[in-house]
């Protein structure tokens, strides 16, 4: 009688198992990368902004499940480029990052399926001389410092200008800029506001005119592409759909414009 409640029991799970909506099966979990600091609208270090906002509803699309992982950002990228994590975000493209992973659109990264597009501004010591029209440089007797591995670091070397790379933070910027071992300082936009209102905001200013302004994505490693055909994909589609429903957009327009304003009224 144990043996056939058993055996019926059993074959109550296996018939539950092969009913159950595809809904409840288990899900594809991708673990992600990101750069542990906050750089407000996008992300917060506990899980808010908007990069999360839109990822989270990006997996309840997918039918996936993001695992998050916050780190350094040379670490980040790193183990995206060693296939020790699934994927990483938020990565503006250039060519020499095809090596760390795979980016939607392949060869060129497709914008429309970008998370978000942020930009870079300069930061100068009040007084100093140094300027920047949208294409040139002008009065810059010194190195330009950006934090170590981002990638306003290639659009600085390409105009041939001389730069630092030995800060992890914008406020290692923000003292160097006052010690006067830094010209200017290349931020972006959230990392400018962070200087502006912090303890040394008294002595810089931000120039109005962007560096550059540049798409971000989210990109998959080489090892995850391969062996999940087809999901990324259908994850970067996702990305493009919930960034363009209205809700979003009228979220992310309020919170830039609010950004906007501070680093505008930053310039005297």
């Amino acid at each position: 009688m144990l043996r056939r409640l058993r055996l019926g029991l059993s074959l109550c799970c296996l018939l539950a198992a092969a009913l159950a909506p595809a809904s409840a099966a288990a899900k594809d979990t991708i673990t992600l990368c990101f750069e542990r600091l906050e750089v407000l609208p996008w992300r917060t270090l506990d899980g808010g902004g908007l990069n999360f906002e839109l990822l989270n509803e990006v997996a309840r699309r997918s039918g996936v499940e993001f695992d998050y992982q916050g780190m350094p950002w040379k670490r980040c990228l790193a183990q995206l480029k060693a296939n020790q994590i699934d994927g990483a975000f938020a990565l503006s493209f250039s060519p020499d990052r095809l090596a760390l992973g795979v980016f939607p659109g392949g060869e060129q990264a497709d914008p429309a399926k970008r998370l978000h597009v942020d930009r870079y501004v300069l930061v100068r010591r009040k007084g100093s001389r140094v300027d920047w029209d949208g294409k040139h440089f002008s009065s810059l007797d010194g190195r330009v410092g950006f934090q170590l591995g981002y990638s306003v670091g290639d659009f600085l070397r390409a105009l041939n200008v001389p730069v630092d790379e030995g800060s992890q933070r914008s406020d290692e910027l923000a003292q160097k800029l006052v010690a006067g071992r830094l010209t200017a300082a290349a931020l972006g936009g959230q990392d400018a506001v962070r200087v502006i209102r912090g303890p040394l905001a008294r002595q810089l200013e931000v120039l109005p005119v962007p560096l550059i302004k540049k798409p971000y994505y989210l990109a998959f490693s080489h090892r995850f592409a391969q062996q999940h055909p087809g999901l990324p994909e259908r994850v970067w589609k996702a990305i493009a759909e919930v960034r363009e429903t209205p809700a979003y957009r009228r979220h992310e327009h309020e919170l830039m414009a609010a950004q906007a304003a501070l680093v505008a009224g930053a310039h005297h």
